[in-house]
């Protein structure tokens, strides 16, 4: 009976936990703290858009100079390759959506 209800009360700690910490990045992420850091990014990893891609996930190559992911600010300077990118295709719907 003691492990039934240790096992209970460890599985509503994870649940809670992990909860938490995805407000946490959620708000993160939407606060103005962050930058677009290009030049860094993972093959199907990116943000977002670029003037090659349209959507986030959609990059065909690692550290593509124009795939971006979001990271706090100051980060992006901090790593080697990491371009901060003000490029205005580098948004939802990428070089497409500047055309409407």
């Amino acid at each position: 009976m003691n492990a039934s209800k240790s096992m209970i009360a460890g599985g509503l700690a994870s649940l809670i936990a992990m909860s938490l910490s995805m407000a946490a990045s959620t708000s993160y992420a939407a606060s103005n703290d962050t930058e677009k850091c290009a030049g860094i990014v993972k093959a199907g990893k990116n943000d977002c858009g670029t003037s090659k891609s349209a959507c986030a996930g959609t990059s065909k190559m690692d550290r593509d100079a124009e795939a971006w992911i979001a990271v706090p600010k100051g980060t992006c300077e901090r790593i080697a390759g990491g371009m901060v990118s003000n490029n205005p295709a580098n948004q939802h719907g990428g070089a497409a959506a500047m055309k409407k």
